[in-house]
């Protein structure tokens, strides 16, 4: 593996991170401190748009709007579509039975994203509020299973948002990564220490004067919303007019195309300017295994629910490893490498706490 950064400290401790080299093969800390070694598999992104990349902001758009479907009304034909789609990727609650089923004798791990997911998608990105209910259906989740928190928010952000600190949070698509606060009783090593790791550390001054400039190009465009996500900045479509997003585009594109070593991902009506680094969610979730302690283990089953382009990465790196399965949250008929799928937030919540109850009588049965 290319050296990242990463730091090993006290799962005590608080504030700003430090971050040094990571140890070289030779010196591979144990499992738990925050080593892994990661496949290099090419992933399909957008890359840098160019000067001229009329076609590719027009593709972009297209994809902004075929992953955001909102304004489709229901139709005979829309309808047959998602009735094929549902035998495809059946409802993760119909199938619960199954699921559990597949997961006997191993340890599940969960992994989940935030908007979209726990929380509603909202128009305004700061205002994506956490239910009582929700919050408290993770934090008995978080009692029975490990679980993570896998988001392309800044970490500090989602943390506020979530506020317990008994989970694994994973920030900006997984660049920011930290351990509970308490010491974890699911770490299999149990001299191992909370981890921090932070593999793009050095984009950081690039990634602050992006955002700078991009706040001042697209101020005047009505409803965008720029958000620095510390290691990646998101640039919001959500309460832009559909016939402003090829301008809105065009603006971003005018401060990208500057930036060679950082490249354009697109989600549900948001564009994300990250670094070129080979790091994403499935990596993130690799790494989270193996500071686990399940590095190359059969008896681990880990489960990632979300509902952005962002988590197919977490769904493939699943389905590659033969381990575990991906549940998309979607109310429309998507490409996916997901297994099974989930309509809405609600559901997500109706899906956990059937998770813990069925975790609660295996329990008592032993």
């Amino acid at each position: 593996m290319t050296q990242q950064n990463v730091v090993v400290c006290n799962t005590k401790s608080s504030g700003d991170l430090s971050v040094f080299p990571a140890a070289s093969a030779a010196q591979k800390p144990p499992v738990g401190g925050g080593y892994i070694s990661i496949s290099r598999r090419p992933r399909r992104v957008l890359k840098n748009l160019e000067i001229n990349g009329d076609n590719r902001i027009n593709a972009l758009v297209e994809s902004m709007r075929a992953s955001s479907p909102t304004h489709l009304k229901s139709t005979p034909s829309l309808t047959e579509e998602h009735s094929s789609w549902i035998l495809r990727y059946p409802s993760a609650l119909d199938m619960f039975d199954e699921i559990m089923n597949g997961s006997k004798g191993k340890q599940i791990v969960m992994f989940l994203d935030y908007d979209g997911t726990l929380s509603p998608i909202v128009e305004d990105p700061d205002r994506a509020f956490m239910s009582n209910s929700m919050r408290k259906t993770v934090r008995k989740l978080a009692r029975y299973f490990p679980t993570a928190i896998v988001t392309g928010r800044c970490k500090d952000k989602v943390y506020n948002f979530v506020r317990l600190a008994e989970l694994y949070y994973a920030g900006s698509h997984g660049m920011d990564i930290k351990g509970p606060t308490r010491t974890s009783k699911y770490n299999r090593d149990s001299n191992a220490e909370g981890v921090l790791f932070q593999p793009a550390s050095e984009f950081l001054p690039m990634i602050d004067e992006v955002y700078q400039q991009l706040m001042d190009k697209t101020k005047s465009t009505p409803g965008a919303k720029v958000e620095n996500n510390k290691f990646c900045v998101s640039v919001h479509f959500r309460c832009v007019d559909e016939k402003k997003w090829t301008e809105l585009l065009h603006q971003v594109q005018s401060v990208l195309k500057e930036y060679p070593k950082l490249r354009l991902t697109q989600g549900r009506k948001v564009v994300e300017i990250r670094p070129t680094i080979k790091w994403d969610k499935g990596k993130a979730l690799e790494f989270l295994l193996e500071s686990l302690g399940f590095a190359n283990c059969n008896d681990v089953f880990p489960i990632y629910i979300g509902d952005d382009r962002t988590d197919e990465d977490a769904f493939k790196k699943l389905r590659d490893r033969g381990q575990g399965l991906g549940v998309l949250v979607s109310k429309f008929p998507k490409d996916t490498s997901a297994s099974y799928s989930l309509q809405e937030p609600n559901e997500v919540m109706e899906f956990l706490q059937r998770l813990v109850e069925w975790r609660k009588v295996s329990m008592r049965a032993r």
